[in-house]
């Protein structure tokens, strides 16, 4: 299929209301488009399932979310299904309960809060092109009934307020991506993917990389990156201290899906290397506004010079201070670190376990242009919450889809934006 948005359809095709199907796809670069479960296509509730090249986004938020997506109910958002390559898409819809699997991996989870907008009676089945020269084909469509204990085996979660309000970011293409997870604490990716699919946020899974942490050097970084390759999860680099940058070469960096540092490392001006999370090493802090001083320095130079796509843990203030947070975080402090970070396209990170940054740096950040991301920093599982210090931020400060930052689609890459960062 190719040229103008076009449809192919099978109506009224006699299933039960817990059916199956599957069908083989492959995608030209540059191709969207759906396979739509409903009303001919046209229904309030259809359900259209994308079908999408690993190339096609472009500055429309619609266009950012990838093959095996529910639009408008559950994204995602990391591209699995490679151009020109057929790809085996399956949809098993069991009662309230729609699954979705490319080829063995199940990409979505998605339990229904209540029936509305379900399609119960015989539905019609499309094939939908989404206009354009670019060439979807399709192969092998196939259709089963399941048998009636798949509809009954899946209760109605209970929904909360958080679930309900990245329901409605989701409804509006604000990406739900977490991009600031760890497999810390015992965490497994495991559970990583099932709280995905069961509150429909997608992550970013980091390692920490640099002087002291677990991984230290090329090898240990790419054999991270080979085991996140196949996984629905983005592969993040959490580069630490200032030495990262000598540590590893620039093929290494490119691997990651994404790259992103803070500035809570870093050496004074007095040769002093000191990490702000640790009490003994900032010790007393005798004038606090030169030590400011110094912090936003640093945070510029490194927002200037560092290969990175994320500002993470921002505004971070060690204990001995934050009590002064709001006089210590001026306004001319916060709009030299946004115009630094709105300079190089570097995203700030609305962070869960500091709570960082305050509603004042988001929305002169968001008047500079900056973009913005969803992060947990979690140290153990019970630390990786919803993301609801960033759902407030986006209600508070009137976020859109537009403000936001996905890895993989418009922008390039911080390491290929700035290659010379890092050596050969």
């Amino acid at each position: 299929m190719r040229g103008p948005m076009s449809s192919l359809y099978s109506v009224g095709t006699p299933l039960s209301p817990n059916f199956e199907v599957e069908v083989e796809a492959m995608a030209r670069p540059g191709a969207r488009g759906s396979l739509v479960i409903g009303s001919e296509g046209q229904g309030p509730g259809d359900f259209r399932i994308t079908i999408a090249s690993a190339s096609s986004a472009t500055d429309d938020a619609k266009t950012w979310v990838r093959t095996g997506s529910i639009e408008g109910r559950r994204h995602v958002y990391k591209s699995l299904a490679a151009d020109d390559q057929w790809f085996r898409l399956k949809v098993a819809i069991g009662g309230k309960r729609t699954q979705i699997y490319l080829d063995e991996s199940l990409l979505v989870d998605f339990v229904e809060a209540d029936g509305s907008g379900r399609v119960e009676e015989a539905p019609s089945l499309a094939l939908r092109h989404g206009g354009g020269k670019a060439e979807i084909f399709f192969r092998d469509i196939r259709m089963r009934a399941l048998p009636d204990q798949v509809g009954e085996a899946a209760n109605s979660p209970a929904y909360d307020d958080t679930d309900r309000k990245i329901l409605a970011c989701t409804a509006a293409y604000i990406p739900t991506i977490d991009l600031h997870a760890h497999l810390k604490g015992g965490l497994t990716l495991d559970e990583v993917l099932s709280r995905s699919r069961r509150h429909g946020i997608q992550y970013g899974v980091a390692v920490n990389c640099g002087k002291g942490f677990p991984i230290e050097n090329d090898e240990l970084a790419l054999a991270f990156c080979e085991e996140m390759r196949d996984q629905p999860v983005f592969a993040a680099m959490q580069a630490e201290g200032r030495e990262w940058t000598t540590m590893f070469s620039r093929q290494t960096a490119a691997a990651f899906d994404y790259i992103f540092t803070d500035s809570m490392t870093w050496t004074d001006n007095h040769g002093r290397r000191m990490r702000l999370w640790i009490p003994d090493e900032v010790g007393s802090i005798v004038n606090p506004d030169d030590f400011m001083e110094t912090l936003v320095a640093r945070a510029v130079n490194l927002l200037e010079h560092e290969p990175i796509d994320i500002y993470v843990n921002p505004t971070y203030l060690p204990d001995v201070i934050v009590d002064g947070y709001d006089q210590l975080w001026t306004d001319e402090r916060m709009v030299r670190v946004i115009e630094a970070a709105a300079r190089n396209d570097v995203a700030i990170e609305l962070n869960e376990l500091y709570q960082l940054p305050s509603a004042k740096f988001v929305r002169l950040a968001k008047a500079a242009g900056c973009k913005f991301t969803l992060g947990s920093n979690n140290t153990s599982p019970d630390d990786l919450r919803r993301s609801e210090y960033g759902l407030k931020m986006i209600e508070h400060c009137e976020l859109a889809a537009s403000d936001f930052f996905v890895p993989g689609t418009t922008r390039a890459k911080a390491i290929t934006r700035k290659p010379e960062a890092l050596r050969d």
